[in-house]
């Protein structure tokens, strides 16, 4: 996501901070460049024009271009301007109890996805959410939000296959709410392949009769500014109160989520990254334009890992690696705790840096399949040989590279990186190090089979204090 803006936004603050004096000329070309990577992310020509001169009144100031370090200040302008950009302050929903949501939106958007994320999220924020299927044109849309409400443990309402009238199937769906213990009805509508007449009205019936707290547009933000014309139609229609972008993870360019704020007025609530039902994540202005500048999202990386791995579990590993005795069994125990974590190069784009770090890591850094790997060496291993690694010696490890389909190389590296972490683990200091905070993600002398390092999940709850409060 937004690769390509980060790029070009990165090469021309590097050149502006290596500038001794700025001067007007320096700030009108560096800006210009910026313009033109707006523009190529797909940021609507308007919104992009409008931004550019804020951030040039702004950095033309006296106080900037007299101060000790004017590129810094720029970069700081053109990173409060952007956070204004996407919204300023995070904005949450709106819900009294019971709340009523509708989502609207295209086909192939992913809203009946994007229903089941969002009830798994105010399911874990303490909510009693209902699933409505309202998408009476698409086949399979009934069945599909059947099972995703299977997957994430809500009741949902389905109508019959045959029902055309989509306000008698809200009315019903209502009345079985009431005999439901919830607090959210959550009512996944119907998209088309383009916008028209008949969807516009349909959503009018619905909406005016349902009267929702919260209508949310779902858009594809790999549709640069088709999804800005989409938004600007439907909030004409039946007036949305937010959006919610989806396939964040799968956009190059970004454009989308930069204009929608300013074309619609309307705040961007959530954003979708990836297919897992957990990835649904609340969407803060301020962090993204950190992510853009590739400033990173610490406390978003913290949150992510808080909500897939059992603090716990966490905190009975961390004890068994600091006594330094660590063998293939905890081991297991980790890999099982990494593969909870998913796609590891979305969670370490987070990371402040990680844009550079990347390209310096071959892609087989982040291929799940790797894990899966040293996974199956791991197992190949007798009990006795896991409890005690040092046995493992000439025609053992043959053995087990043959038992799990790998090569004697393969076992080797993973033996030896085994043996340097655990000559770390008795290291008092460099243990220290490593559980002194999120630890050097994808440095050397990680965990074996990752090519790096693991953050340290043992307190989160404190973890997470300890950064909002350098945030603030």
């Amino acid at each position: 996501m937004f690769s390509s803006l980060s790029d070009s936004l990165d090469k021309t603050f590097r050149n502006l901070r290596g500038v001794g004096k700025i001067s007007e000329k320096n700030i009108t070309d560096a800006l210009r460049e910026i313009r033109l990577a707006l523009l190529e992310a797909d940021v609507e020509f308007t919104v992009a024009k409008t931004f550019i001169a804020h951030v040039k009144e702004k950095a033309m100031g006296a106080d900037v271009l007299k101060s000790i370090k004017p590129g810094e200040q720029i970069v700081k302008i053109f990173h409060d301007e952007l956070a204004e950009l996407l919204g300023g302050d995070q904005v949450p929903l709106n819900l009294d109890s019971p709340g009523r949501i509708l989502l609207c939106g295209l086909n192939g958007a992913g809203k009946t996805t994007t229903a089941g994320k969002l009830a798994n999220r105010l399911k874990r924020e303490g909510r009693k959410p209902l699933l409505i299927a309202c998408d009476l044109y698409r086949p399979a849309a009934i069945d599909q939000l059947a099972t995703v409400a299977g997957q994430v443990g809500v009741p949902v309402y389905t109508p019959d296959a045959s029902e055309s009238d989509v306000v008698k199937v809200a009315k019903e769906a209502l009345a079985w709410a009431d005999s439901q213990d919830g607090d959210v009805v959550i009512f996944d509508t119907a998209g088309r392949q383009e916008i028209d007449e008949r969807l516009v009205e349909e959503l009018k019936q619905l909406h005016a009769f349902l009267k929702p707290q919260e209508t949310l547009l779902v858009a594809d933000a790999a549709t640069g500014q088709g999804a800005v014309s989409v938004a600007r139609h439907f909030d004409e229609a039946v007036g949305i109160d937010g959006i919610i972008l989806t396939k964040l993870d799968g956009d190059a360019r970004g454009g989308a989520a930069l204009s929608m704020r300013a074309v619609t007025g309307k705040p961007i609530k959530y954003a979708g990254e990836g297919e897992k039902l957990d990835q649904l994540f609340e969407f803060h202005p301020d962090r993204m334009a950190d992510r853009i500048l590739g400033m990173g999202d610490v406390v978003g990386m913290v949150e992510q890992v808080a909500t897939r791995i059992d603090e716990k579990d966490a905190m009975k590993s961390m004890e068994r690696l600091a006594s330094g005795k660590f063998d293939f069994y905890d081991f297991l125990d980790q890999m099982k705790m990494i593969g909870k974590l998913g796609d590891m190069k979305g969670l370490l784009s987070l990371m402040p840096g990680f844009s550079k770090m990347k390209k310096q890591l071959p892609d087989a850094a982040f291929d799940p399949k790797r894990l899966k790997r040293t996974e199956a060496i791991v197992l190949s291993m007798t009990p006795d040989e896991r409890r005690r690694p040092e046995i493992i010696k000439g025609s053992r490890r043959q053995r087990i590279a043959n038992g799990s389909g790998s090569t004697l190389v393969e076992v080797n590296r993973l033996l030896k990186q085994f043996g340097e972490m655990r000559k770390m683990m008795r290291s008092p200091k460099k243990m220290k190090k490593m559980m002194g905070g999120l630890g050097a993600l994808g440095g050397g002398g990680g965990f074996p089979g990752m090519g790096g390092g693991m953050p340290d999940l043992g307190d989160l709850d404190s973890l997470m204090k300890g950064l909002g409060d350098k945030k603030r």
